[in-house]
């Protein structure tokens, strides 16, 4: 017990004249776990038993005493490093903080959909792997079609009866076959088909077709409906005109085309001089479509349209390249910052 008193008083000085380091070389010293107060605590066991009490009394009191002096001193240690309030200069600019925003095929998509939802058209989205039946044979494209060899598309080798989808009008199958009419759907996803990489072409991209089935739909109610669409998104000074075209899957088709946001209609390379741009494929939904998933073509009629996001993205911000959208430039991102 005299030893135990004896070591306390000597610490006790000791620390009352600790003043030449900082505190986290007393709080190591001292209340570390390897430090002099756990190791005088492990002094009890030698204390008498009769003594155990008083002892526990001077520990606790000796513990009390260290932690107070090392919250002297880290609370010294702060004031000591507190700058002077006169090298502070309120005038100068504060830090720059970054802005992130969305990707620029978001915002065009998100846009997209914002029109469209104003006609009244739902959003409808499927898997990205599809089968063969609901990515062609439905879409009146069955096996060894030719009008398959203007889709090269990735199949799954272990299965090739399924691939990765290379259009979104798999979805419109999906959603012919839940027999819930009338339907009037937007389908934007991503789509994927064997292409080489170019300035104009990629692996994948995304696409938003469209879709209206319901009694005595017409194709004026088409050409107003993509009117709508692009004087909302180009605005109403832009030029529109169709052509007559082919699909599979719509009888009668065209493809819708706009005068070029770039030249003004004058022709460049861009419109390849024509002072026109292609945007979206279009028609009346075939019959044979109708058939295949269970809806009466007697009784209802219906229009579809798609179009690629990215070509759409490239005209509203007059982009020359595809492949900016997938490189993850910030340089290039940065230019969306507040878009809309």
């Amino acid at each position: 017990m005299e030893q135990l008193l004896t070591q306390i008083k000597e610490l006790k000085k000791e620390i009352s004249a600790f003043n030449g380091g900082d505190a986290e070389t007393f709080r190591i010293k001292y209340l570390g776990t390897k430090g002099l107060v756990k190791s005088l605590m492990g002094e009890m066991k030698n204390v008498a038993a009769e003594n155990k009490k008083e002892a526990g009394q001077l520990l606790n009191e000796f513990k009390l005493f260290t932690e107070a002096k090392y919250e002297l001193l880290k609370s010294a240690s702060t004031t000591n490093h507190q700058p002077q309030t006169s090298n502070i200069d309120l005038t100068l600019p504060g830090d720059p903080v970054p802005l992130g925003s969305r990707h620029p095929i978001s915002l065009v998509k998100n846009r997209m959909i914002s029109i469209f939802q104003r006609l009244g058209f739902a959003v409808a989205e499927g898997p990205e792997i599809e089968d063969d039946f609901h990515n062609f044979t439905a879409l009146n494209l069955p096996e060894n079609h030719p009008a398959r060899d203007m889709q090269d598309t990735f199949y799954i080798s272990q299965n090739p009866d399924w691939l990765l989808r290379t259009h979104t009008s798999s979805v419109q199958v999906r959603e012919m076959e839940k027999g819930k009419l009338p339907i009037r759907i937007i389908c934007p996803g991503r789509v994927y088909r064997n292409e080489t990489i170019s300035a104009r072409a990629h692996c994948f991209f995304h696409q938003v077709e469209g879709l209206y089935i319901a009694e005595n739909v017409s194709f004026a109610d088409l050409k107003q409906t993509l009117y709508f669409f692009v004087q909302e998104m180009f605005g109403e000074t832009v030029k529109i005109r169709f052509r007559p075209s082919y699909f599979p899957f719509t009888e009668p088709s065209a493809e819708m085309d706009i005068s070029c946001l770039i030249c003004g209609g004058e022709g460049c390379n861009v419109c390849k001089k024509t002072g026109w741009v292609e945007i979206l494929g279009c028609g009346m939904v075939h019959p044979n479509v109708l058939d295949n998933c269970g809806i009466d073509s007697n009784k209802y009629t219906g229009f579809a349209f798609g179009m690629g996001i990215e070509r759409i993205t490239m005209l509203k911000y007059q982009i020359k390249d595809l492949r900016l959208f997938s490189e993850n430039d910030v340089r290039f991102l940065d230019q969306f910052t507040g878009a809309v």
